[in-house]
């Protein structure tokens, strides 16, 4: 896990190399490398995981010289795919798994990143054909951004690892206000090659791309509904079966690592499992390169708001006999810092990254360099309330609607706090849902997936859609986005089992029934944890995620900062915002007493591109 930074058909200062990638510098705290041919230059900076060593050192090249990689990600059955290349004849000198990757390319071409289980972008110099090879993971879990210019040789391609790194070689880089003024764009332009600055590009995830000479070309290479398993059982009890052993086994090459690990750990069921699922596997003796170090968890604790979930979280670590470290978000002691974490999550969101970047620096400053996470889990087997309402279009009997009724009432919060919810006979909820889509259609209120129309899609149940969208196109990518920039903002990395693409693809091969059964979410994921987790959290119907309480800090320590904000001259002259809007929706979170989280989120997300932007003008 690292940052990189390269360009092609390119002669540049090395002074301007250096300091490209010195705005990456938090990703890998651990080294840096920077090679420079005649037109090629090749940046790492370096997080070591696996071979902690110098013979991981990067830029590196096989033996012959003729090759040369950067690589950020994991390649977790690297020791798998090594073996195998031994038996060709490869040698080795370092236990890295970006030397595997190398002599993979060098065997396999792009065939090699089929066979690849883990997460990545990575860039390949062949010196001899005078091309480069970039590639990104099939869910896009590492970034990759680029710019295209013209320079004395012709075209040339720079590209890195987050948008700042390339920013110095950008004379005068513009935000993008088609996305700067429109919030809802906040988690439906990942998906797309637009970034938040003009002229910065991302490659798409599951994609490459060639460069050389004559330009560049980008090919996409994965796309799971290619890969639907046609083997599938159809007995949920041996779905459930073949998830445990795949989730297990996910889980354990995760564990794969030559440094402390962890888990960010809430309290709900996904990261609950993960973490149980560590001390199932952590206990035998027969792992390969599998970290023992791995009782660690942390926990964001947010005193008397209703986003706290401590005592959740304390019941699986009690469990596990496991020390918790809790970490008490309290933004007044980070007032200080904010447009520093602003600028190093770099993208725009919803909702405040202080939380998210607070627990994961708690984890480098403990010295814990790897997380593994529970991310994903909601998106492909339908953890939110409006996966289970959209499951009514799927239902065919009365039984099917009462199971999905049972799955959706209580299970979360309808008014922001923890006791209340609202009840809902199944034929009342059936009828609210048929009303609520008639609405959103008559408003144009509907998102369609890219893939509509295709025979692959097409095949899918009506929940699978909507959970295919969520997972490729709009939630689940943003969330990746975010938590890369959240945690590697610190130098930590973050592993998340759910993101196997053999778990990925086995969630869009199974139908709507094995993720509701029993009138529970996720409950293939429930069922297949049963003995390995407390059942009390395995149970649990009640959902809060890890989200910021925004009306409680605008209303208490962040008051100040915002009102200040909102009387700066900058913020009354700038066109990324309407500023008298925003003014009035901070002032009303701010004094109102009712106000409830969605107008608190309003309102961030409405300030936020002024204070994004501020951010980076201070830096710079």
């Amino acid at each position: 896990m690292c940052g990189i930074y390269g360009v092609y058909n390119k002669r540049i200062d090395e002074l301007l190399a250096k300091r490209c990638l010195d705005e990456i510098a938090h990703r890998g705290p651990d080294g840096e490398g920077l090679v420079m041919w005649d037109h090629v230059t090749f940046g790492h900076r370096r997080l070591a995981i696996m071979d902690v060593s110098d013979n991981g050192h990067q830029p590196m090249s096989d033996a012959s010289g003729r090759y040369h990689i950067i690589f950020n990600g994991e390649v977790y059955n690297f020791l798998e795919i090594r073996r195998e290349l031994a038996n060709k004849g490869y040698r080795f000198v370092s236990d890295s798994d970006t030397e595997v990757i190398l002599y993979a390319y060098i065997e396999w071409g792009e065939g090699c990143l089929d066979r690849f289980n883990g997460m990545w972008a990575f860039a390949i110099y062949d010196r001899e054909e005078d091309t480069v090879f970039l590639s990104r993971d099939r869910y896009g879990v590492k970034p990759l951004f680029y710019i295209e210019g013209q320079g004395p040789e012709g075209s040339y391609v720079a590209f890195a690892s987050e948008m700042k790194a390339l920013l110095p070689m950008m004379d005068h880089p513009e935000p993008n206000r088609k996305i700067t003024l429109n919030p809802k764009c906040y988690t439906r332009y990942e998906i797309s090659d637009e970034c938040v600055f003009m002229g910065i590009k991302r490659l798409p995830a599951g994609s490459n791309m060639h460069i050389d000479r004559h330009g560049k070309r980008i090919s996409r290479w994965y796309r799971t509904l290619d890969h639907l398993m046609k083997d599938v059982p159809a007995d949920y009890e041996a779905q459930t079966a073949l998830f445990r052993e795949l989730f297990l086994d996910a889980v354990k090459m995760r564990m794969r690592s030559d440094v402390t690990i962890g888990t960010a750990l809430s309290g709900g069921l996904d990261s609950s499992a993960v973490i149980s699922a560590m001390a199932h596997i952590g206990n035998k003796d027969d792992l390969e390169r599998v970290q023992k170090d791995w009782q660690h968890a942390y926990v964001a604790s947010f005193p008397g708001t209703t986003v706290d979930e401590t005592d959740w979280a304390k019941k699986v670590t009690d469990n596990l006999n496991i020390k918790a470290t809790f970490v008490n978000m309290d933004p007044s002691r980070y007032a200080n810092e904010l447009d520093e974490m602003f600028y190093r999550f770099e993208e725009l969101y919803l909702t405040s990254p202080i939380p998210m970047m607070v627990l994961y620096r708690s984890l480098r400053e403990d010295n814990t360099l790897v997380t593994i996470d529970g991310h994903g889990a909601d998106e492909l087997f339908g953890g939110y309330t409006f996966d289970f309402i959209e499951a009514m279009s799927d239902a065919k009997s009365r039984e099917e609607i009462e199971m999905i009724a049972k799955a959706y009432n209580g299970s979360f919060p309808h008014d922001g706090s923890n006791n209340s919810r609202k009840e809902m006979k199944p034929e009342s909820l059936y009828r609210d849902y048929r009303i609520k889509k008639i609405k959103r259609r008559l408003k144009g209120d509907v998102y369609k997936s890219l893939e509509t129309g295709s025979p692959e899609f097409e095949s899918l149940d009506h929940l699978n859609k909507v959970l295919y969208a969520s997972t490729h196109e709009t939630i689940l990518p943003t969330l990746l986005r975010n938590y890369d920039h959240y945690a590697m903002a610190s130098g930590v990395e973050i592993r998340m089992p759910f993101m196997d693409h053999r778990i990925v693809e086995l969630a869009f091969s199974i139908g709507f029934l094995s993720k509701l059964h029993g009138g529970y979410s996720k409950s293939i994921i429930r069922d297949a944890m049963k003995g390995i987790m407390p059942e009390e959290v395995r149970t649990r119907r009640t959902k809060i995620g890890f989200n910021t309480p925004i009306v409680e800090w605008m209303k208490g320590p962040l008051k100040e900062y915002f009102m200040a904000a909102v009387t700066e001259q900058d913020f009354l002259n700038s066109d990324l915002i309407d500023p008298g809007k925003v003014r009035t929706k901070v002032e009303q979170v701010i004094t109102d007493p009712g106000a409830t989280f969605a107008m608190g989120e309003e309102a961030f997300s409405a300030i936020y591109p002024y204070l994004w932007h501020r951010a980076f003008l201070r830096h710079r």
